[in-house]
């Protein structure tokens, strides 16, 4: 029998539903006194997959896509998508509350500098934007003679009562076998590059350069085997690990132990700000590294050293063992493809086939295998090649009233 181990299917609330909360919102940023705030669908290390306790988006204004960001004013808000989610956005935002407008062209900050007035106070999160992200707003604000605030806490998390816990997915080892180089190396090599980029310490922000760096594995997001974590890497001592030790056992707390000391997550800040007294120069990511971390280290006399995170290009060069794993991987899931398309190359022509069941097997095809952890996305599934979910990459998703499909 055919099974979704990592997919659901229940319609999600939105829409007029969700029209309250809205409300509720602005009415928190009233007693804020702010006249608006800028809600991406983020969480603080810029994942494209984020934490059920990191939707806030979703909560928010009922849109689901793996991108987004919302603007609320005092009379009017705004949900800016990209191209693949038009339609979607359509269907789960209540569009008598919400305009729905591009993300890309033009973006965001054009509608703020025509929207805003001069005095307006503009929210913002700085643990959920980039730096470089916070100065585009700011100079939109500028544009209207409004002003940028950062917030301590973010508003949603004040109205949002029932929002879940953060994930404590176990973390695992991720075993030489596999990694085919030691944590010890690594740190070698991140250090070489840390002297060409002339920095005293480098703040690991992407949990993925955690991960790699470390060799170790996770389960706090979907789609993703990632331990959400920080690091700080100092260009002599010993490297400090940021994480929930809810997440480990003795045997990974003990296997991280024997390259760095490990923390609790919330001494991040006094840590990097302890670093950043001495007037050191440190390294921090412009993709994922949250504005919070660069104002932190700027308000207790550091050097934040914007640029490239270089652990992006080491673990992006794979070594012998790696090419391998990734062959005997792309092997096994041929024989699962190989297999689903014999399947509704005999069950299509009848025509009973819903997306779900599509869905289903070609998971289950694949969880055959013997070594699925996750699949890398929902899949996409749809009845012809002219239906929407073909042409838009990320359609809403399949529900039990699917249509028929004939392709995927």
């Amino acid at each position: 029998m055919f099974e979704a181990h990592f997919q659901t299917f229940e319609d999600l609330e939105g829409g007029v539903a969700l029209t309250a909360r809205l409300a509720a919102f602005r009415e928190e940023l009233h007693r804020r006194q702010l006249t608006g705030f800028v809600m991406p669908r983020a969480d603080q290390q810029q994942n494209e997959y984020v934490a059920p306790s990191e939707e806030r988006l979703a909560w928010l204004t009922g849109f689901t896509g793996s991108a987004g960001l919302a603007v609320v004013l005092a009379k009017e808000a705004a949900v800016f998508v990209d191209g693949r989610y038009t339609l979607q956005a359509a269907q789960q935002v209540d569009t008598h509350a919400w305009a729905i407008v591009s993300l890309v062209d033009p973006p965001p900050e054009n509608w703020l500098a025509e929207h805003l007035s001069a005095g307006d106070r503009l929210g913002y999160d700085p643990w959920l934007h980039t730096s470089a992200a916070a100065e585009r707003l700011a100079k939109a604000c500028a544009k209207a003679g409004a002003d940028l605030i950062p917030v301590e806490t973010n508003p949603v998390d004040s109205i949002w009562t029932d929002r879940p816990a953060p994930p404590l997915g176990p973390v695992t080892i991720h075993k030489a076998a596999f990694a085919g180089e030691t944590e010890a190396d690594k740190l070698t090599r991140i250090r070489a590059e840390m002297t060409k980029l002339g920095v005293d310490a480098l703040v690991l922000s992407d949990s993925h350069a955690v991960a790699w760096t470390f060799n170790i594995r996770g389960a706090d997001v979907s789609h993703t085997p990632l331990p959400l974590s920080y690091a700080l890497v100092p260009k002599d001592g010993r490297p400090v690990v940021f994480i929930d030790s809810r997440k480990l056992s003795n045997v990974s707390r003990d296997h991280l132990e024997r390259e760095a000391d490990v923390r609790e997550p919330d001494a991040l800040t006094e840590a990097l700000a302890a670093t950043a007294r001495s007037g050191a120069a440190i390294g921090l990511d412009n993709a994922t590294a949250a504005d919070a971390l660069n104002r932190l280290i700027t308000a207790a006399g550091g050097k934040p050293v914007r640029g490239n995170d270089p652990v992006a290009l080491l673990k992006a060069v794979k070594n012998p063992t790696e090419i391998a794993g990734a062959r005997s991987a792309h092997q096994r899931d041929a024989v699962a493809l190989a297999r689903f398309l014999a399947w509704i190359d005999r069950e299509a022509p009848k025509g009973t086939l819903t997306e779900i069941d599509v869905v289903e097997a070609l998971e289950t095809f694949r969880r055959d295998t013997g070594a699925l952890k996750d699949v890398s996305f929902p899949t996409i599934s749809a009845p012809d090649r002219t239906a929407p979910s073909c042409i838009i990459a990320s359609p809403a998703r399949a529900t039990a009233a699917s249509r028929p499909a004939t392709c995927c």
